[in-house]
């Protein structure tokens, strides 16, 4: 008998999933074993690496996809806690009278990587009945590791650099619509649904009662499919007109929890939704009149998705601040842990960053203007510290994060990378109703609804509080510097000494 044990990692769906559909139409295959691992050790409702959003969400996404395999596949998810190598030969000898192979998606992510490497070094590779297969796409449209060593390869710095690449690989891009896979069982004829045991197994009822409530964003590949169509399918004038730099960034006017984008980018970065899915969902729409392009369309925001994953799988120390060919060496400032823990918790006294920040902390979701916003704000514009600082925190706390694109963002917005915008164009936390991080100032909804101290602020003082005259401060029930922090820096100093440091910087590089 021959088992493909099904390995779910970052494609955590059914449809469009080329690992399941290998699996199911394999001739040579008579069983399926799917799995997932949790990794780490869950305490105080999060882990490591993933603070309580985060972890719920990925735990949504894990029991939809398990109800989905059931439902429609007729297959148990096989769900494992402890380390990768462990699990694997604990169930190895159950295995042992059958030819197996272990199918994996393709990744770019280090960890990810040394994991696999690991796993074939002690187990595939120690069993004669053992064998792997990796998947690319899964998680992309390119072929990441096929065009980074195609010749002529040029890590791309632009869209435009990205739009030539994907002509070159598809044609006209603008009009190509994508293959999908899909398992259909009954093409084939249905795979036997195989049951091991091991001391790593957990049921789902085992972990739900260590998790937080969840939160605005439901995982999984329902909740996906769901969103994709309210926000896309059905929104085809949204979509011909979107344009990302001019969407809302304090969310959607009434309701401060809901994105004034599409909100797909969690279950984009969970694989509960194909990238496949989403760029057809758009092409079909967009054939049928004028419509925006990259880089602000929908289709333009993939682009540089999929730039930031070739960026990570051909630049050497991608996520780090040196001996990265796209970061320049920044002699930024000490570590300071109270900037830093302000910062982290909305406590800076400028009320737009704070909001930023505990939306983030409430929901484990921000808007990329928002995160704009934040990241300048630590980095180059006020606080001048280091990324990875920041990069560290969105990792552990954002829903969507994705290590390609958290790194390639942080690299961006603190002004380090070929890509970036000017070291010098920094965002005002302070903004107007004319600021290019477009937030609605006449009613300041986004800022009373997270910011709640400061509900009863009239919108001329309440994104900086401190500058109310104290009659305003008490007829609003919220005196600064008690009720709410005064600025713990003066924004407009520490904009003029950062750009003198950063400009300082570039030249001891040359």
């Amino acid at each position: 008998m021959n088992v493909a044990v099904v390995w779910f990692r970052h494609s955590l769906r059914v449809h469009d999933n080329p690992v399941l559909s290998w699996a199911y139409e394999s001739e040579d295959i008579d069983g399926i074993l799917p799995m997932y691992i949790f990794d780490e050790e869950i305490h105080e409702r999060s882990t490591a690496s993933m603070g309580e959003h985060r972890l719920r969400f990925r735990f949504d996404c894990v029991e939809d996809l398990h109800r989905n395999l059931k439902n429609q596949l007729d297959l148990d998810l096989h769900v494992f806690s402890g380390d990768c190598l462990d699990v694997f030969q604990s169930i190895s000898e159950q295995l042992q009278p059958f030819e197996v192979t272990l199918l994996e998606e393709y990744s770019t992510n280090p960890q990810d990587r040394k994991q696999s490497e690991l796993i074939e070094r002690k187990l595939i590779n120690s069993n004669q009945n053992w064998s792997a297969k990796s998947f690319a796409s899964c998680q992309t449209i390119l072929d990441v590791e096929a065009v980074v060593n195609a010749s002529g390869y040029r890590p791309p710095k632009s869209m435009n650099d990205m739009v030539r690449l994907f002509n070159k690989e598809f044609g006209d891009f603008d009009h190509v619509v994508f293959k999908t896979n899909d398992s259909n069982p009954s093409a084939k004829g249905r795979k036997q649904n195989l049951l091991v045991n091991s001391e790593h197994r957990v049921s789902l009822d085992q972990i739900r009662p260590m998790l937080s409530a969840p939160g605005y964003f439901p995982g999984g590949e329902n909740e996906a499919i769901a969103r994709l169509e309210k926000k896309v399918i059905s929104q085809r004038d949204y979509v011909r007109s979107f344009s990302k730099p001019k969407s809302v960034s304090t969310n959607t006017q009434g309701n401060p929890m809901e994105p004034s984008t599409t909100g797909l980018s969690p279950y984009i970065s969970t694989g509960c939704l194909s990238i496949r899915r989403l760029w057809n969902a758009c092409s079909e729409i967009q054939q049928s009149s004028d419509h925006t392009v990259p880089p602000v369309s929908i289709h333009g925001q993939i682009l540089f998705r999929e730039m930031f994953y070739l960026l990570s799988r051909s630049v050497e120390n991608w996520d780090q601040e040196f001996g990265n060919s796209q970061c320049k060496e920044i002699e930024w400032g000490e570590l300071d842990h109270g900037l830093l823990d302000s910062w982290d918790s909305g406590q800076t006294g400028f009320p737009l960053i704070d909001a930023m920040m505990r939306q983030l902390n409430t929901t484990g979701w921000m808007h990329h203007l928002g995160r704009h916003a934040v990241s300048c704000f630590l980095t180059r514009g006020q606080l001048w510290q280091n990324w990875t600082h920041g990069r560290d925190i969105f990792e552990r706390k954002l829903i969507d994060s994705d290590w390609a694109l958290n790194n390639g963002n942080w690299l961006w917005l603190a002004g380090v990378a070929p890509f970036s915008m000017p070291y010098y164009r920094i965002y005002n936390p302070c903004p107007d109703a004319k600021s290019s991080l477009n937030v609605e100032t006449k009613d300041a909804e986004f800022i009373r609804h997270w910011v709640p101290e400061l509900s009863e602020f009239p919108s001329k003082y309440i994104f900086e509080p401190h500058l109310a005259p104290l009659h305003i401060q008490e007829s609003a029930g919220c005196l600064i510097g008690k009720d709410y922090p005064n600025p713990i820096i003066d924004r407009k100093e520490s904009r003029k000494k950062n750009l003198e440091s950063f400009k300082l910087s570039l030249q001891k590089l040359r």
